[in-house]
C-alpha cells in the first residue's frame, strides 16, 4: 500500500525555453521540417539522430530517433495539430517503438511522472538582422527531476540546432 494521498495535488508546470538564433526565421523553421536538419540536432549531448521520418503537415506524424552507445535507440512521434508557416508549430509528443506505435514510458525505463501525449508549442519571432527568437513550450510537466532533465536536454538540442544552421 502506498502512503500517498491520491487526492493530494501534484505540482504541474509548463517548461518554457527561449533561444535566439543568428539565422533568419526561414532557416530556423527548416530545422523543424527538413529531416537532414532534424537529424543534426535531435537528442541531447552524447546522442545522435539516425532517423527522422518527417511528415510535416497538420494531422500528420513524424517519427524521430535519438541514439547513444550507452542508452540505445529512443523513438518519438510528433503528431502535428497546427502548423502556421514561419510562426508556430503545435504537436503532441509521445515515446514510440521503431514503427511509430506509442509505448508506455514506464516500460522504457522512464519514471512514472514521464508525460504521455504531451502537447508542445514552438513559436518563431523574426527579430530582424537575420536573428530569430524561438520559444519551445512543453505543457503540464510534473515538477521534479524528469522535468529538469528535459529542460537540460532541450537546451542542449537547441545549441546543436544553432550549430547546424550557423
Amino acid at each position: 500500500m502506498s502512503n500517498e494521498n491520491p487526492t493530494q495535488s501534484i505540482n504541474k508546470r509548463d517548461l518554457v525555453v527561449t533561444y535566439v538564433f543568428d539565422a533568419p526565421v526561414e532557416q530556423v523553421w527548416k530545422a523543424w521540417s527538413d529531416p537532414e536538419y532534424v537529424m543534426q540536432w535531435w537528442g541531447p549531448e552524447g546522442f545522435t539522430s539516425p532517423l527522422a521520418k518527417m511528415d510535416f503537415r497538420e494531422g500528420a506524424t513524424s517519427l524521430v530517433c535519438m541514439s547513444s552507445p550507452e542508452y540505445g535507440d529512443h523513438y518519438s512521434t510528433w503528431q502535428y495539430e497546427k502548423i502556421e508557416p514561419m510562426q508556430r508549430i503545435e504537436y503532441i509528443h509521445n515515446l514510440s517503438d521503431k514503427d511509430g506505435n506509442p509505448v508506455d514510458p514506464i516500460s522504457m525505463g522512464m519514471p512514472p511522472d514521464f508525460p504521455q501525449g504531451q502537447r508542445h508549442t514552438v513559436t518563431f519571432k523574426d527579430l530582424g538582422n537575420s536573428k530569430t527568437e524561438m520559444t519551445v513550450t512543453e505543457y503540464d510537466w510534473t515538477v521534479g527531476q524528469m522535468m529538469e532533465m528535459s529542460k537540460l536536454g532541450l537546451e542542449q538540442c537547441l545549441k546543436k540546432m544553432a550549430a547546424s544552421i550557423a
